[in-house]
């Protein structure tokens, strides 16, 4: 960006320096990471422009942070900023640093102000895949070998709060966990996670990337290959027109020297030698790259039996897995081959909002539900608790109430399915008494009820149940009102309390 006296600013006249700046944003929007950025660069031979104090380019080998600083810079996005920073002074004092402030907070942010190689929403993005990836933090990135653990994500899951790598812990069930904070600071543990249910999301998604329907994004992934590929190549062509300029340059401004100059001309001499010697190792590192011959393209369609292959792979993989044909190992190197890393976060009690960032940079958000150990603890629960109560009054039962209410995505604290059970503690909560046996009567006419003896006997209504159980007494159920009945005669209270005093070890009605 090259500012003009009214303070305006244009776009710097070298289209190879535009070119430059706009594979930048280009490769860093695709692949989301300045390091693959600058690797990119680095194995095509690239280098990025510096403008100095004197206002001359120079062309530099690309880093990670000049990378950001382009990024970080909202002129490219035609907007000027004011206040993008702040002093701070550590809180043992020294000299004050400067800290980066968030977006929202910067003083004066004036749009349209310069020629503008993205728009201002694709900065704000920009800004969001960056302040992300560091919050991952630079430590810590090896995955480890797989291992033969329950847990499948082994090495890849990522705490979505702090951003430290989660590690595996087996007792007390599969768990992710995050103790890098207690580790260094002997703060509390930021998460614990049960590991099945994110197991079992992940692994769906990865059989959905397999899926045949995931092939014909194959074409258009390939296009924009080519089309990264056209735009590196169209870099390479204007820093090997920029090198042969500066040899020639060169050359002109010695031919032109006095040859009675000797140190002039001596000095300018080296320079043309310089500048034809990066001119030449610019040509043979161009000649190292590996080139596609023109027919390529045609040559990586995928044939009919490759296409038929894969999803036959994607058809049966599911079932091999569920078959345990794989070890645990096996199974995590196969998760590996698409998966990069995962980021956890329980944004709820009952939900862990989940990242899947594939290989490539391809970016999947789940919602995982996971138990919690109460009924109040689900973020549904007031739904579920009117829709019981609702299909309650209508005459419904138990069962019937937790069928219907599964279908529709509810489900109790700690399973994936609603029991009858939940429903029948939140029925009686609210006073609810299901009687699908009908009113109960108290007295029967012409029968004792078991109550009823037990008050007359002297004993508790559960030892006479318990002789029931024992077969020490054999009576059946009245079908019609679902009681156990006894003739009310003095003779039945009587053979009670022959029973109750062991004069007899059984009754028979």
């Amino acid at each position: 960006m090259l500012r003009q006296d009214d303070g305006g600013g244009v776009k710097d006249p070298d289209r190879a320096v535009q070119h430059t700046l706009g594979l930048v944003f280009q490769t860093f929007l695709e692949r989301r990471s300045a390091s693959q950025v600058v690797r990119l660069f680095r194995d095509q031979g690239l280098r990025l422009p510096r403008r100095q104090r004197n206002c001359e380019t120079v062309w530099r080998t690309p880093t990670v942070a000049a990378v950001i600083a382009i990024l970080r810079n909202p002129a490219y996005a035609g907007t000027f900023a004011y206040g993008k920073t702040q002093s701070q002074v550590p809180p043992g004092g020294g000299r004050p640093q400067q800290r980066r402030q968030p977006l929202g907070q910067w003083k004066v942010i004036v749009h349209d102000r310069y020629p503008a190689y993205i728009t201002w929403e694709t900065f704000e993005r920009i800004q969001a895949i960056v302040d992300d990836n560091y919050a991952t933090y630079e430590q810590n990135k090896r995955r480890g070998l797989p291992r033969q653990g329950a847990a499948l994500l082994q090495g890849l899951v990522y705490c979505g709060r702090c951003g430290h790598k989660m590690v595996v812990q087996y007792k007390g069930g599969n768990q992710y966990l995050c103790n890098a904070l207690r580790w260094q600071a002997q703060d509390p543990v930021c998460q614990r996670l049960r590991a099945d249910p994110v197991d079992q999301q992940v692994v769906s998604a990865f059989f959905e990337a397999l899926a045949p329907a995931e092939l014909d994004l194959y074409e258009h992934a390939r296009e924009q290959r080519r089309q990264q590929q056209a735009e590196v190549d169209r870099a390479q062509h204007y820093t090997l027109q920029r090198l042969e300029h500066a040899a020639e340059q060169a050359r002109r401004r010695y031919e032109a020297v006095d040859p009675a100059y000797r140190l002039v001309a001596a000095e300018l001499e080296q320079r043309w030698e310089t500048a034809l010697q990066a001119l030449q190792e610019a040509r043979e590192q161009y000649a190292r790259l590996p080139r596609r011959p023109e027919h390529d393209q045609e040559s990586v369609d995928i044939p009919l039996d490759l296409r038929e292959a894969f999803r036959a792979l994607g058809q049966a993989l599911p079932t091999l897995w569920s078959q345990d044909t794989f070890s645990r190992a096996q199974c995590k190197a196969l998760l590996r081959c698409l998966i990069d890393k995962v980021v956890l976060d329980r944004c709820a009690p009952d939900t862990i909002a989940t990242r899947i960032v594939w290989r490539g940079g391809a970016v999947s958000e789940l919602a995982v539900p996971c138990t919690v150990g109460r009924l109040v603890d689900l973020s549904d629960f007031r739904q579920l608790e009117a829709q019981i109560l609702r299909l309650e009054s209508q005459g419904k039962a138990d069962e019937e109430i937790a069928q219907i209410l599964t279908a529709q995505g509810f489900r109790s604290s700690q399973h994936s399915t609603l029991l009858a059970s939940t429903v029948q503690l939140i029925r009686l909560r609210h006073g609810r008494l299901h009687r699908s046996w009908g009113p109960r009567p108290r007295r029967v006419a012409g029968s004792l009820t078991i109550p009823q003896i037990a008050t007359a006997v002297g004993v508790k209504p559960h030892w006479i149940y318990h002789l029931i159980s024992r077969g020490r007494i054999r009576v059946t159920r009245d079908e019609e009102t679902g009681l156990y009945l006894f003739p009310d005669r003095p003779e039945t209270l009587e053979a009670f309390r022959q029973l109750r005093d062991g004069q007899r070890t059984e009754l028979r009605y």
